[in-house]
């Protein structure tokens, strides 16, 4: 069945959902790449992804939802404006996380879509994913045409750049596969890789999530090894800077450079080490920061303020050295003011 890339864009005008791609179903594309990435541990500790059953699942759509015939893949932007300018005593977060949980409002987009289908088709079975499945996203994404993957590890729209939010619809229903078209790519330039502060991309499109400060800031729940805390820099919660340097997200930050950057792309860092988990509760309990945990970003606070070298930071570290109900927040307190000046 066929729907013209116009019927896509007619059923997706009033959401947030800006392409849309369709892919015929079949085994994950890029799975031996996957089993490689994993064999090399460069997952480290997200058992999520390593787990033999998530494994097995995310090698075939079909093993998730046996009647699934077409992969249907979303994207929604979310290039916005500059990175501001650092207050004393602040660090960066990350741009995907400055607005509401993309979760939650990218999975009812994606919801709404598959119903309005079902109404120009009748009913048939699905799943609809945002991050939270056993699928390969990007992977599916480029089959579906929406992209290829660049050298740091995102899917790259000719149009739309590498600030992408991406959503999974398996559908019983068959599709026709979007158009076969000759995308750009990457060419020679390796931007990415030398600016990565930690080295994370260990080679084009691999990410070793051990080195990455995304992973370290949000996934990871233990200590950050010593070795790579100074080169966290002044990030609290993820990291922009692979993207930040691509060629292909020129245009769509140009876009919004006018544009004031929201209180949320920076955090103050004494408030985040002093505040109390029930306060974390309420301030980041439907924010995407909620994922980095209370101790995981006071222990982020710590580190990114013994990165700034400022003696103003030293009566909080030193009373969260000796305090903080979390030994995690104590310890990289500690290493924070072996920082200071």
């Amino acid at each position: 069945m066929r729907i013209e890339a116009r019927a896509f864009e007619l059923l997706t005008d009033d959401l947030t959902i800006a392409a849309v791609g369709a892919a015929q179903v079949g085994p994950t594309p890029t799975w031996a790449a996957y089993q490689d990435w994993l064999a090399h541990g460069y997952a480290a500790d997200m058992t999520y992804l390593t787990r033999p059953d998530a494994v097995e699942r995310r090698a075939d759509p079909r093993i998730i939802l046996p009647e699934t015939h077409t992969v249907l893949v979303v994207a929604a932007p979310y290039a916005s404006a500059p990175h501001p300018s650092l207050s004393p005593l602040h660090g960066r977060v990350s741009r995907y996380a400055w607005g509401a949980d993309y979760h939650q409002w990218l999975l009812r987009d994606l919801e709404t879509l598959v119903q309005r289908l079902t109404a120009m088709h009748g009913p048939f079975p699905y799943r609809c994913y945002v991050d939270t499945g056993p699928v390969l996203e990007r992977a599916w994404a480029r089959a579906a045409g929406l992209g290829w993957i660049g050298k740091n590890a995102n899917l790259i729209h000719s149009r739309l750049g590498s600030y992408l939010f991406l959503g999974v619809a398996l559908l019983g229903l068959e599709l026709e596969p979007s158009p076969a078209r000759r995308l750009p790519h990457c060419g020679h330039c390796m931007r990415c890789l030398e600016a990565c502060p930690t080295g994370a991309l260990v080679a084009p499109q691999v990410v070793d999530a051990r080195r990455c400060i995304a992973y370290l800031t949000i996934e990871h729940r233990g200590a950050i090894p010593p070795e790579l805390r100074s080169l966290l820099g002044a990030w609290i919660f993820g990291c922009d800077v692979c993207q930040e340097v691509c060629p292909w997200n020129r245009k769509p930050l140009a876009i919004h450079e006018s544009m004031p950057a929201p209180p949320t792309a920076t955090l103050d860092l004494i408030e985040l080490l002093t505040m109390r988990e029930t306060d974390f509760r309420m301030r980041f309990r439907h924010t995407p920061l909620w994922r980095a945990t209370w101790q995981g970003l006071a222990r982020n606070a710590a580190v990114v303020l013994g990165n700034l070298h400022d003696p103003a930071a030293r009566p909080v570290l030193q009373q969260a050295a000796a305090n903080h109900p979390a030994p995690l927040v104590r310890e990289h307190a500690a290493w924070a003011l072996t920082q200071l000046p």
